[in-house]
């Protein structure tokens, strides 16, 4: 089985300040020993690259790509991916609900992905596992 890990975990794993760095490093360090894969889109790693070097810096920056990111499998996002997120996100209508997690919700479906490492409740509303 795999885990989807969204930017709000990779936010608070990286922010010492983050109010869920704690939950976000205990979670981290128990899905390193996980047995199945961790999952992520290059939605994901875009948008939380741009959070982290506007927030924190390029060190953030930094240590993702290179202490975090190679735990990951990258799911690279294709024009169709794009195009079925879009009309998710369009069909929704909510203001607060993003594109990269209507593509996030297109990629755990397409791949029978369950579970997901956020801190964002729009996945749990989608009926998707949230962890912690």
């Amino acid at each position: 089985m795999s885990v989807l890990i969204d930017t709000s975990a990779f936010y608070a794993l990286l922010d010492s300040q983050d109010l869920s760095h704690d939950q976000a490093d205990r979670e981290w360090r128990d899905l390193l020993s996980y047995s199945g894969a961790l999952v992520t889109s290059s939605y994901v790693v875009l948008e939380t690259c741009a959070l982290l070097q506007n927030r924190i810096g390029l060190d953030a920056v930094r240590c993702f790509h290179e202490e975090i990111l190679p735990s990951v499998r990258i799911g690279w996002v294709d024009a169709l991916t794009y195009g079925v997120g879009m009309t998710v996100l369009l069909a929704i209508g909510r203001r607060g609900l993003s594109l990269v997690d209507c593509v996030s919700f297109v990629v755990m479906e397409r791949l029978g992905i369950k579970d997901v490492f956020t801190f964002d409740a729009h996945f749990k509303d989608r009926g998707f596992e949230c962890r912690p």
